[in-house]
């Protein structure tokens, strides 16, 4: 028995899926290795923390959640691109260009790090969840705790997967007998609606295990997961197993997500409480009472006073929650994410890995945001697309708004710029001289997220005083450099870049000069549990009885006042008037404008290329051109400049196998009963 425990401790330390030969180990072989046995390490409240650190380790790298892409790509969609690393593909880096990522032209062996890590990480979480209660160093509660924290990283490692790589394969709680041969050990995928079960049961469960000590973690322990984290990716998975995806699906592709037997993997029969019981696990999360959108107070002097949102008879009459009358809206929004608040005071913070993501993380992408002219990358730019989204100030559409892409509205872009004079009377605030009018008296958000030509940066951390300060143009001529040149990598596509994740004080500065903020990384945020909230009760005809996760039932239909319960809050923060009356009562019109709502809100944070496909309007919205400033003109032809043009180095199309990533050939090649992803290869 002792043999088969150390053994057992072996393989669990040194084994990625099922394969018992690999010499993959954790980081923790230092500690474990075959000297102690199970008994032993969960026995010490030290060798079992070190154990579940290991576990959270996998987190990290390809299964961040926001991240630079050389992590992950999935956080650049059709809002955001990146332009460097677009020459030639560097295998040994694993690195792929924006236009490889968007024309599917990586292989089956590219950005697999993340099933490898997941499935070494399940099978530690499993061994502790089964161990821990051995523990003499611990109290019950934190026996109970620690056991929630590692049920929660199971689940959620497992959601990452299936998010990624559509239907998986959910491993046997007590583990696989490695004494059996390979073909035995093989394992088909199960169906999406099982994945989603087995994660949303357990989340359930880890919520439950750390309702006593996990209902918050305090600063040391903001990147370790809550109660309400279990219950925000709860809501999450079941969301996106209520979409149209997972979710009554009879797209021909569908037919082709199978397992080795033939079975079906994604349900084409479609069931409307799904989305009740996603809209009563999001509602979970907002009965807790521990979430609210962070904000900032209005400031009435100064160069950045507040620049109000005009009165809408409404919200603007009202303060915080109920109005925007004494917040400022621009920066409460752009505080969340540039470093401004810590983890552990952000509010609306539900899970993060905190700002411990190494490399690729969100200070990297920062690095790419910033002007060349603050020696940053200058790569990381937004769409048109996206641009065209942020409505006006007073909640309408932009002028102009997607004529392009053919659908406008018979409006044409406003000409114009702000002038001298403009600027010096406070006209078109936070506008400066020389800047296109289409960019004045848009929404708050739009001035904390978006980079348009002109735009102002602070860059206080600036060893030169020359270089703070700067107002960046990116016409061809520009003087700083920011702007088109053959030469280089180092301008932007669409001459939009980013402002979102970038704090007053960042700058870069070249090699180790960085002195950018850190920042905690937004995973999941209580905006995106509200939005959730709305869409879910949005698609219901009938009312449903959904039991709350404390025990009693919720009645859950499409109600108008609860769905205001998820956008209102939204809205406001962000200075941005109420939807009319008639968006609220048509459940077309509100499901796209909460799409659009999403596309704004969460920018950046990951979320819009999969909420393209489990919505399933990948096939139109990725297909769309990429359109941005003409970029070759010169100051001199600045109209010309704003005149939104088909961007020709950014290129896009949608094929039906860039729905789910492929499997790599590895991964079959050890697993008999894998299946393939429609339109990869298996490599025989």
């Amino acid at each position: 028995m002792q043999i088969q425990k150390n053994m057992m401790l072996w393989l669990v330390l040194g084994t990625t899926f099922i394969s018992s030969c690999t010499k993959d180990f954790l980081k923790s072989d230092q500690y474990f290795k075959d000297r102690l046995t199970v008994d032993k390490v969960f026995q010490s409240k030290v060798y079992s923390e070190e154990w579940l650190a290991n576990v959270y380790d996998e987190l990290k790298g390809e299964n961040a959640d926001v991240a630079s892409k050389g992590n992950t790509p999935h956080c650049f969609a059709d809002d955001m691109y990146y332009g460097d690393r677009d020459k030639d593909y560097d295998a040994s880096k694993n690195e792929l260009s924006y236009n490889m990522f968007k024309q599917g032209l990586y292989t089956e062996n590219d950005k697999q790090s993340s099933w490898t890590q997941c499935y070494r990480g399940i099978r530690n979480a499993s061994t502790y969840i089964q161990n821990i209660y051995m523990n003499t160093e611990m109290s019950a509660a934190e026996i109970e705790d620690y056991r929630g924290q590692a049920r929660f990283v199971r689940a959620y490692l497992y959601w990452l997967l299936l998010r990624k790589y559509g239907p998986i394969p959910l491993l046997p709680d007590e583990g696989l007998d490695y004494t059996e041969s390979y073909d035995d050990l093989a394992i088909p995928r199960n169906t999406y609606e099982e994945c989603a079960e087995f994660i949303s049961n357990e989340l359930l469960h880890a919520a439950q295990e750390m309702q006593t000590l996990g209902m918050s973690r305090g600063q040391d322990g903001s990147a370790r997961p809550t109660c309400g984290a279990a219950l925000a990716t709860r809501a999450k998975v079941l969301l996106y197993a209520a979409s149209p995806l997972a979710n009554g699906n009879n797209q021909g592709f569908a037919a082709k997500v199978i397992d080795d037997v033939g079975k079906r993997l994604l349900s084409p029969d479609y069931k409307e409480e799904k989305w009740a019981k996603a809209a009563a696990a999001a509602r979970d999360v907002i009965e807790l009472g521990v979430y609210q959108l962070y904000w900032t107070p209005l400031q009435e002097t100064g160069e950045d006073a507040t620049v109000i949102p005009p009165k809408d008879h409404n919200f603007s009459e009202k303060s915080w929650p109920n109005g925007w009358a004494n917040i400022d809206p621009a920066k409460s929004y752009a505080q969340v994410f540039d470093g401004t608040l810590q983890a552990s005071g952000n509010p609306e913070l539900i899970f993060t890995r905190g700002n411990n993501q190494q490399g690729e993380g969100i200070d990297a992408m920062v690095i790419h945001q910033l002007p060349r002219s603050a020696i940053g990358w200058n790569t990381h730019g937004l769409t048109q697309k996206l641009v065209d989204a942020y409505y006006m100030d007073n909640g309408t559409d932009a002028p102009g708004k997607d004529k392009e892409i053919g659908r406008g509205n018979g409006s044409e872009r406003v000409s114009g710029y702000v002038s001298q004079e403009d600027y010096d009377a406070g006209k078109y605030r936070p506008l400066r001289p020389g800047v296109s009018l289409q960019y004045a008296n848009r929404e708050p958000r739009f001035y904390a997220s978006v980079a348009y030509n002109g735009s102002f940066w602070t860059l206080l951390n600036e060893s030169q005083e020359r270089n703070r300060n700067q107002q960046i143009f990116y016409y061809r001529n520009d003087a700083k450099g920011n702007g088109f040149n053959s030469s280089n990598a180092y301008w932007l596509r669409t001459g939009f870049g980013v402002k979102k994740f970038v704090h007053t004080s960042d700058t870069y500065e070249g090699g180790n000069n960085s002195k950018i903020v850190p920042k905690a990384e937004p995973a999941i945020r209580y905006a995106d549990i509200l939005l959730m909230y709305a869409e879910a009760l949005n698609e219901l005809d009938g009312t449903y009885s959904i039991p709350s996760w404390r025990g009693g039932n919720y009645s859950i239909s499409r109600d108008i006042s609860e769905m205001q319960k998820g956008i209102h809050p939204v809205r406001i923060r962000g200075g941005v008037p109420d939807y009319p009356a008639s968006v609220y009562s048509n459940k077309n019109a509100l499901r796209e404008s909460i799409k659009r709502e999403r596309f704004i809100e969460l920018m950046g944070e990951g979320q819009r290329y999969y909420d393209l496909r489990r919505w399933m309007d990948a096939p139109v919205e990725e297909a769309l051109p990429i359109y941005g400033c003409n970029v070759l003109m010169s100051e001199s032809d600045r109209d010309l400049f704003h005149r939104p043009v088909a961007e020709w180095s950014l290129k896009t199309t949608f094929a039906d196998k860039l729905w789910f990533w492929p499997i790599s050939h590895e991964e079959l090649k050890r697993n008999k009963r894998l299946t393939q992803n429609p339109g990869w290869t298996y490599n025989d």
